[in-house]
């Protein structure tokens, strides 16, 4: 019983580790279930030899992802369209819940645009620099998960790191701006004002759209402020006029985002339902991350009693 409270303990740290080493909420916590049967299948001995089990539990979780990363390729080829990380959705009020990830992904480094260039790195350039420069792993320990020199781990971690910078995300802009630029926005589209709709968008803007091919959205990133406003009003001649006042705010990965439920109209298109997350830079919208695989929609949460909708 104490060994499984002292795991419990660690458990919020552990998610937020296979999380952001895998972008996928259930595959980080297939890795947290995998790394408790591993030490609790140790003998007595074994687990007495642990001077630091946090440490120890991150190295195996980090073990355990780092195998999901390298078979990700051949599942990423399978899969239809864009790919985007699975969304770590939470009531707009930040209610308390019991999944240990709704308090991980105040972390800057947990929102969606981060996710989003982390997924570019190699498996081996993750691992070492999540590991050690989010959570202060030493590089011998790094080492040891990559079967590598602890040398080896460093380049790693600093070729990723290099990496990253060249695809920096925007810095996380506070809910009052992102719910003013995000209001704005859908007022513009749903007056049809072409020029208002532009002044929102970041000229370089950009929609990825994730769906397997199980729902309608991009299957290619869009690009480019003109092409988006052409996508937007496209989509309001197939849908119903009133699918983005449906929309319920939420919190995509700490910042603000917009569900959208599906919907049947007769004589429109059938609506899929859709997650939207945004990101924000200079006070337009840089980015839009279309989530509609209801694989990744099995989370979102009921719509709160009182909740607004955007106007």
């Amino acid at each position: 019983m104490a060994l499984a409270e002292e795991f419990t303990g660690h458990r919020a740290h552990l998610v937020a580790v296979a999380y952001r080493l895998t972008g996928s909420v259930s595959d980080a916590e297939d890795a947290v279930q995998e790394s408790w049967l591993r030490l609790a299948g140790l003998s007595e001995e074994k687990r007495a030899a642990i001077r630091d089990l946090k440490g120890w539990l991150t190295t195996v979780v980090g073990r355990i992802c780092l195998d999901r990363l390298r078979s990700a390729p051949a599942r990423r080829e399978r899969y239809v369209g864009q790919w985007l990380p699975e969304p770590v959705v939470t009531p707009l009020s930040g209610a308390a819940a019991d999944d240990p990830l709704d308090l991980a992904v105040r972390d800057e480094g947990l929102r969606m645009a981060a996710m989003v260039v982390l997924d570019k790195l190699t498996p081996e350039q993750r691992v070492a620099f999540v590991l050690h420069d989010a959570f202060s792993v030493p590089f011998d320990e790094i080492a040891a998960i990559l079967g590598s020199s602890p040398d080896a781990a460093r380049q790693h971690a600093s070729r990723g790191r290099r990496a990253l910078k060249d695809a920096e995300p925007p810095p996380r802009a506070s809910l009052a701006e992102q719910q003013q630029i995000l209001d704005r926005f859908l007022q513009a589209l749903l007056a049809g004002d072409v020029r208002a709709v532009a002044e929102v968008l970041h000229p370089d803007v950009m929609l990825i759209g994730d769906s397997n091919g199980k729902a309608r959205t991009a299957r290619q990133i869009v690009v480019g402020a003109d092409k988006l406003i052409r996508f937007f009003f496209g989509l309001l001649a197939m849908y119903p006029a009133d699918a983005l006042t449906s929309g319920r705010p939420m919190l995509v990965n700490g910042d603000l985002g917009l569900f959208i439920p599906a919907a049947e109209v007769p004589g429109k298109q059938r609506l899929d339902a859709h997650l939207e997350a945004v990101a924000v830079r200079d006070g337009r919208i840089v980015a839009i991350y279309d989530i509609a695989n209801p694989d990744k929609l099995t989370r979102v949460p009921a719509a709160e009693p009182g909740t607004p909708r955007p106007t």
